[in-house]
């Protein structure tokens, strides 16, 4: 308690950059470990969560102590802020990590509005509605993951928050809460402008914080996955004006390095290729770390020949100017929407007796590659290994794949009958019926007509929630996805090549969700009966803006959406309307869905584990412990061992040994042992925790607070904010 008595009343007093040196001794004389101790190559102060993740190098991890392993157990509800008046709308998430700043909580609710709170209280500050401020006639449900925050170090400029609502970017004043009109347009920039498409015709949002580096705001995207998309230019803004300081094309254009990795003038139609999922950033060393999405569209690439850079790579670029300094591709040509769907993990490594300062990118397919990240070469083997070439007419999938020696992967890659559920005889006959009419074995089979078996699925592996990282020891800590999934292409067109205008839009735009039954899966809804729900205004203006999951279809005239609407409810006429395929697509096959490998309960039709924690020594490659994570009690009661389940979001590590992690279909929040993975604590939250935490203290006390706003999986929706802290 001296210990954190003594850093409180630094903190308090904003003295912490005249007592930097007086801290780490009192951490020394008091036995903490922390940041600053002898032979740490790692100087940031982890001790507040001031950023996405935590800090820039996006480790997750805080340096409080308060809350150790002995005393986990007697964690309890320190507040709860219901974001939306204990309302959340039906089927909406918070995916968000807040930010804590002097004091003060910064987070977004469901319909993405902009709160902050007490950071000892929970009691609300101040709120801006980007509804109201603005003449839009709707504000989405897609995600947003958290805000960003710069302070003039001048004091001269008004502290902000910029935080994005769908394509728009705002500065909002830190205290009071309102819009700073300087800034942009009266507040706020539209990220659809200026990418070299019409902004009313293109898919946009930011559902991941931009970097703060220096007084810039460097910004990636989410767009569309389907024909049409829109490009995923990253951007630098000028914090205090929002004006354009640099941009790095992600798909080259003439001139530009990568530029024959596509056919000629690609960069003219191609889309995707976007840092949809954040930035890590080295401040020391002015880099600036993109993980990349694929290229649009994800599954059929018959227009997009050649390994697409920068499409899945790890960028590093100069932070200042957004010059490349190198590049590193983790799937060439990428048929499997297999993009990074997290930041990478800036860790200190030993090899060989030298110190190195690394990354460790964890990916959809189980991998993680550890690469140095001042050079970007790998730090354990990579090998570029052969993998399957039948693919659809058209297609010309990469001959190799680049595969790391170290870490083994995170979870199986092979599928096989031995692999099927074990749930029951019956169960593994249905699955193996299923299995055997599809495509399968390992990776990187390219989609077929017939079914192509993805495993891990569409969601990893790792995904978006990324990992943790301890800084000082090089110990990576991730939570993964072990479900089969099963991509099956179809041709866009019938056998005479003409086609209803209805059904041509709705193959282009809507079948890869809502498949050809029009009947959804998952998160995803059905179709049926939309018109008998909705007046047709509401669903026209849900298709042009997204909702959710979904994204905008800005391209469609409500004419267009009534000729969908026409098909759905199968009132379209081919032959009235003679519309041919090549009106609708650049390319000739869709996906019919993200459709799960289930069995008739809707368990996953593999045998367990169906989710992981797990941790791994980036130093050597090893793993040092693997634990399922979450539990279907239903299935615990008939006396089948702990399964894990499909989970989304991320941990959170303390100095304290401890991981906190939601993220599992159980609604369950728990505290593992860092050292052997033994849950030492767990509690029921409101609605699944399907965010990463964040860590913090307040008034001398450690607090740890997730969003709760469940809406995945099939569970129900919520809008709490719950810290927790020792009583």
């Amino acid at each position: 308690m001296i210990k954190t008595h003594i850093l409180a009343l630094i903190q308090k007093h904003e003295m912490m950059k005249y007592f930097f040196f007086l801290k780490c001794l009192v951490w020394l004389v008091l036995g903490g470990l922390s940041s600053c101790q002898p032979g740490s190559q790692n100087p940031t102060d982890y001790s507040q969560w001031t950023y996405f993740r935590g800090k820039p190098d996006n480790s997750h991890y805080s340096s409080l102590s308060q809350i150790t392993k002995a005393n986990v157990s007697q964690l309890k509800i320190a507040w709860v802020y219901h974001s939306e008046n204990n309302q959340a709308p039906a089927s909406s998430q918070i995916q968000c990590t807040p930010i804590i700043l002097e004091g003060i909580l910064y987070g977004i609710s469901p319909t993405k509005k902009l709160f902050a709170l007490d950071a000892s209280t929970g009691k609300k500050v101040w709120l801006f509605d980007p509804k109201l401020d603005s003449d839009d006639e709707y504000t989405s449900l897609a995600i947003n993951r958290g805000v960003s925050y710069w302070k003039d170090p001048n004091g001269k400029e008004t502290a902000r928050i910029l935080y994005a609502r769908d394509n728009f970017l705002y500065a909002i004043d830190a205290k009071s809460g309102k819009v700073i009109e300087t800034f942009g347009q009266k507040g706020r920039i539209n990220l659809a402008e200026g990418l070299g498409r019409n902004p009313e015709e293109i898919f946009i949002a930011a559902t991941s914080p931009g970097a703060v580096y220096k007084d810039m705001i460097i910004m990636g995207s989410r767009v569309s996955e389907s024909d049409g998309a829109a490009p995923g230019f990253i951007r630098a803004f000028d914090v205090r004006t929002g004006k354009q300081r640099w941009v790095f094309h992600t798909i080259p254009q003439p001139g530009e390095y990568g530029y024959e990795t596509w056919p000629k003038d690609a960069y003219k139609y191609a889309g995707g290729v976007n840092a949809w999922s954040g930035f890590s950033l080295d401040e020391e060393e002015g880099i600036l770390y993109a993980p990349l999405g694929s290229a649009s569209f994800d599954f059929y690439g018959a227009n997009r020949k050649g390994t697409n850079l920068f499409a899945n790579c790890i960028l590093a670029l100069d932070a200042e100017t957004g010059k490349l300094k190198w590049h590193f591709q983790t799937v060439h040509h990428d048929i499997w929407d297999r993009d990074l769907p997290c930041p990478p993990n800036l860790i200190t490594v030993k090899q060989n007796g030298k110190t190195i300062k690394a990354l460790a990118q964890v990916t959809k397919t189980g991998f993680v590659f550890l690469l140095d990240r001042i050079t970007g070469e790998p730090l354990f083997p990579v090998e570029e290994k052969p993998f399957p070439q039948k693919a659809l007419p058209g297609e010309e999938p990469w001959p190799t794949q680049p595969i790391p020696s170290k870490p083994k992967p995170l979870v199986r890659q092979t599928m096989s009958k031995d692999e099927l559920t074990n749930l029951s005889p019956e169960k593994n006959k249905a699955a193996w019926d299923r299995l055997r009419t599809t495509r399968y074995g390992g990776l990187f089979i390219p989609p077929s007509e017939q079914g192509t078996v993805i495993f891990p699925g569409f969601d990893g592996g790792g995904e978006w929630g990324g990992a943790a990282a301890d800084p000082n020891t090089g110990i990576l800590y991730v939570n993964a996805n072990e479900m089969a999934w099963i991509l099956e292409m179809v041709k866009i067109q019938d056998e005479s090549g003409v086609i209803s205008m209805g059904k041509g839009l709705y193959l282009k735009n809507c079948v890869s969700c809502h498949g050809l039954d029009k009947k959804g899966s998952g998160d995803i809804p059905s179709l049926e009966g939309i018109q008998d729900k909705y007046p047709f205004e509401t669903i026209a203006q849900t298709v042009k803006q997204g909702k959710g999951r979904m994204p905008g279809f800005k391209q469609l005239s409500h004419g267009n959406i009534r000729q969908i609407l026409d098909f759905i409810t199968g009132k379209d006429n081919p032959a009235d309307q003679q519309a041919k395929t090549v009106s609708y697509a650049q390319s000739a096959y869709v996906n019919t869905g993200y459709n799960r490998f289930l069995d008739d309960e809707g368990y996953p039709a593999v045998r367990p584990p169906w989710g992981t924690l797990n941790a791994i020594d980036m130093n050597t490659g090893e793993y040092l412990w693997t634990v399922p994570l979450g539990e279907l009690e239903e299935l615990t009661k008939k006396g089948i061992p702990q399964t894990g389940t499909e989970n989304y979001g991320g941990p959170a590590l303390t100095a304290g040994g401890l991981i906190f992690i939601g993220a599992s279909k159980d609604e369950k929040f728990r505290a593992f042992d860092k050292d052997t993975g033994k849950v030492l604590w767990e509690t029921k939250l409101p609605a699944g925790a399907y965010a990463t935490p964040s860590v913090y203290e307040a008034n001398g006390k450690q607090y740890i607070v997730v969003a709760c706003g469940g809406g995945k999986m099939g569970t129900k929706s919520g809008d709490a904010y719950v810290a927790f802290s020792l009583k």
